[in-house]
């Protein structure tokens, strides 16, 4: 039944010819409907009451990005549909790409343009184009004060669980967020583990992924794990090149992680070379115990893994479990002795290896 709600716009311009032949009142209404709450079905529903068939139009994930931002929406554009559709007020649901509903308006030719009472009917943009071939504008006033961005930051903040206090450290405040639940973490090491091994990189374009790394991390992430890089730099105190060049790497990393919905809790890198004897360079554990304070990291269920020998004496050191990728150095610079807990082929690998390690503890 739902499904048959489901129209295209040039589907909808010959329907709303046959529903005028028959006199019927026609109401066009629009929005993003993004986590479908009270408000909106209270909206929908009064919506209805006021025309015979009401036909409502859904801001496409395209056009849900270009004004709510990248993150938005949470559920997508089909499943959307599909909500809107299922619900008794609408008698029909189709998709559009435009911020504005200028061009569904002039095609439609609605008898009822409505919209929910925070916008003004003076100040609407589009009620001279109704009102030009005939129609009218209804603003129906909120009762229920809600939104999706408010369900969306309670749904964060509940799954965060985080404590604050303000820092008033070198002449700068800010605020400091840890989590207030212990969690265990995943420490990544970067070049060799999660993008092919250059040696000193510094130029984005020459930064690619490793096979399998969004699939890995992601599983990881999946199973309730902070995840954490930390990197050697020695370039940067060598001075072959500048820490915004690693910027830069970093912020092409990201923006695929970002892209397949992965959320890195912390980078830390050491910028200096191995003969200045910092406490931050790995395997020190400077890095360790700073993702332990501050995000409150349980290290005796966490694991490091890398492709160094390195890698692995600072995920031993620390007391967790370690895994040596067959990628990068594959563990052939041989700094450090010992055998890792497994051997993986890539990140996957890692990743189903941990995920039947807890299986097989439940």
């Amino acid at each position: 039944m739902s499904k048959q709600k489901i129209k295209n716009r040039d589907e909808l311009v010959k329907i709303c010819q046959e529903l005028r032949i028959r006199h019927q009142k026609i109401g066009f209404t629009s929005g993003a409907f993004d986590l479908l709450h009270v408000g909106h079905v209270d909206f929908l529903e009064k919506a209805k009451a006021l025309c015979d068939v009401l036909i409502v139009g859904l801001n496409s994930d395209a056009s849900v990005h270009r004004y709510k931002g990248p993150n938005r929406p949470i559920v997508a554009e089909q499943h959307r549909m599909k909500i809107i559709a299922a619900l008794e007020a609408v008698d029909y649901v189709f998709l559009f790409d435009e911020r504005r509903n200028q061009k569904n308006i002039e095609i439609l030719k609605p008898d009822l343009y409505i919209k929910a009472g925070d916008y003004k009917s003076d100040t609407l943009t589009s009620r001279e184009i109704v009102e030009k071939y005939g129609g009218e504008v209804s603003i129906i006033p909120i009762e229920e004060e809600i939104s999706t961005s408010d369900i969306i930051r309670i749904i964060c903040d509940s799954e965060l669980d985080v404590s604050e206090k303000t820092i008033d450290k070198e002449n700068a405040v800010h605020v400091e967020r840890r989590p207030k639940k212990a969690a265990p973490a995943v420490f990544l090491d970067r070049d060799g583990t999660i993008n092919e091994e250059i040696g000193y990189l510094h130029d984005p374009k020459k930064f690619k992924l490793l096979p399998n790394v969004i699939e890995g991390i992601k599983r990881f992430q999946d199973m309730g794990y902070r995840l954490v890089i930390i990197s050697n730099q020695p370039g940067i105190g060598l001075g072959y090149y500048p820490e915004e060049d690693f910027y830069r790497v970093n912020r092409v990393m990201m923006k695929a992680f970002s892209e397949a919905g992965i959320s890195i809790d912390k980078i830390y890198y050491c910028p200096h070379s191995q003969s200045e004897g910092c406490n931050c360079r790995k395997p020190g554990q400077l890095f360790i115990k700073r993702a332990q304070q501050e995000l409150n990291v349980d290290l005796t269920h966490s694991m490091f893994i890398g492709d160094k020998t390195t890698d692995m004496e600072t995920g031993r050191r620390a007391g967790m479990r370690t895994v040596l990728v067959q990628s990068g150095f594959n563990g052939e610079d041989e700094e450090y002795p010992g055998e890792p807990d497994y051997r993986a082929k890539d990140l996957l690998d890692a990743a189903n290896w941990v995920l039947q390690l807890e299986r097989s503890s439940d």
